[in-house]
């Protein structure tokens, strides 16, 4: 029972890893002994996060662009070189797009599914032989997407895209863990609440906004890096090797409520 949380020595990637709660599950999953490869777009910013988080451990940085297939094939191919099994798939990576539905604009509609979407099917099918290489029935491969409670409810912004792309994520989640259990490949998902974000970033440096937000969450307040990371870790450690094709909401509450 000690080590039902264990996730010490697997190899990790985590999409998107260079803010938000990409880098609180790619901390989380480093602190406790797995060698982590995070990627993003931004060089720069994720280069700097890779310092940092390989002052607690083994991060690696391969900066891509996950908004089409030859991006996402680079990343395999980089990672390739260097594992030859990876047992973790952090399926994070997400964009927005805010504009009235009169307004809304065919390149917005475009860059959130290619990201939020499209990216999670094609980095688990590119990944796959990979994870098949990790896999056992004892020991499953983790696909985790991240997904959002707006896939499950209506937040009242005009992210209609976001919104579209979310849902689609809880769905294509579980068609995907069906088909991939018989290969020893865990698929879950994760649909965060407010959390701190660069998504969130304009709630978050406001302090009425905030306090809006968090009156709303029955928990009293907004997500902390402990509990995204603690989520990952369980979804990817022996504590959740029977679970398959769920979305778990991490919101405090806040679709729940009344």
């Amino acid at each position: 029972m000690k080590s039902l949380f264990d996730v010490s020595g697997k190899v990790a990637v985590v999409t998107g890893g260079s803010s938000g709660i990409g880098a609180m599950m790619a901390r989380g999953l480093i602190e406790n002994g797995a060698k982590v490869y995070i990627t993003a777009r931004k060089e720069e910013r994720l280069m700097a996060k890779a310092a940092e988080l390989s002052e607690l451990g083994e991060c690696i940085a391969i900066p891509a662009d996950l908004s089409n297939v030859e991006g996402i094939e680079a990343l395999v191919a980089a990672i390739s070189e260097r594992e030859d099994k990876i047992d973790i798939l952090i399926n994070n990576a997400g964009a927005n797009w805010s504009a009235s539905i009169e307004d809304f604009p065919e390149k917005g509609w475009d860059k959130v599914m290619d990201i939020n979407i499209k990216s999670i099917f094609f980095a688990t099918q590119k990944f796959l032989p990979l994870l098949k290489a990790s896999g056992t029935a004892d020991e499953p491969a983790r696909v985790i997407n991240i997904a959002s409670i707006n896939g499950i409810r209506n937040s009242g912004m005009p992210t209609y895209a976001y919104t579209a792309s979310k849902s689609g994520v809880i769905n294509l989640t579980e068609h995907l863990a069906t088909d991939l259990a018989p290969y020893n490949i865990n698929v879950n998902a994760i649909a965060p609440g407010f959390f701190p974000s660069n998504m969130t970033k304009q709630i978050v440096e406001n302090d009425g906004m905030t306090k809006t937000a968090i009156s709303q969450i029955p928990r009293g307040r907004m997500g902390a890096p402990e509990d995204i990371a603690g989520t990952a870790l369980f979804l990817c450690s022996r504590a959740s090797s029977w679970m398959i094709g769920q979305a778990l909401v991490l919101d405090g509450g806040m679709i729940s409520r009344p």
